[in-house]
């Protein structure tokens, strides 16, 4: 069964005070819209939200929304803002949803598996993208996109054409574009040739060198003996 969000509609100015009011009454305002409906200022509880948020469909995840009691439909929620410092949730945008219109949607892409090319070449996976882009109804949005790498050798790259397709879903991605590969670990440090290293020492000597010429040459043209004047 859906979860339902209650909300209750705001009245009055929608500026900075009237927002910090909601947040101070254990609220978080928020603006509910869609085609077909006028833009609507509502609150709703935090923690319901959150939990929402955190979930395994996260922001993808289609709920029923009821605004001062009254059922009005399905909605998401399309985008969230946080208070950097407390990582508190202090506004969101819900978005009306019908269930016959396809939607664009970003959804995690889990990896399952170890590679062959980590197991036996001691290589390591790299996850280039984390996210994938699709176009589907509300109800065939998955919570996230599973792929096995088992089979996948040192230097073998995952693409979005790899990914598992069907009829339900679109992906907006380029096809081959990479999701992951399996790259070796290489040192930084280049060695050092035994010859560049001599010819690097004489190079880094040779200020010195230069400055003793110099004086020796400068005693040279003193006549020996010194004669005083």
């Amino acid at each position: 069964m859906p979860e339902v969000v209650k909300a209750t509609a705001r009245t009055g100015k929608f500026n900075k005070n009237a927002a910090r009011r909601v947040r101070v009454a254990g609220k978080i305002p928020a603006v509910l819209y869609g085609p077909g409906h006028d833009p609507v200022a509502v609150e709703v509880d935090p923690k319901q939200i959150s939990r929402i948020l955190y979930s395994e469909a996260g922001q993808n995840t289609i709920f029923d929304i009821e605004v001062g009691g009254a059922a009005t439909g399905k909605a998401m929620i399309v985008d969230s803002q946080r208070e950097p410092l407390k990582d508190q949730l202090i506004h969101i945008d819900l978005k009306r949803i019908a269930l016959d219109k396809t939607l664009r949607v970003s959804v995690r892409v889990k990896l399952l598996g170890t590679p062959i090319g980590v197991k036996v070449a001691g290589g390591i996976l790299d996850q280039v993208m984390r996210e994938v882009e699709i176009e589907c109804l509300p109800a065939d949005i998955p919570s996230h996109i599973d792929v096995d790498v088992s089979n996948m050798e040192m230097h073998a790259a995952l693409r979005v054409s790899g990914l598992p397709h069907s009829d339900k879903i679109t992906y907006l991605n380029d096809e081959d574009a990479t999701v992951a590969h399996v790259i070796s670990i290489r040192e930084e440090v280049a060695p050092v040739v035994e010859g560049a290293e001599v010819a690097a020492t004489a190079t880094a000597a040779e200020p010195e060198v230069a400055k003793k010429g110099k004086v020796e040459t400068a005693d040279a043209k003193k006549p020996e003996g010194g004669a005083k004047k």
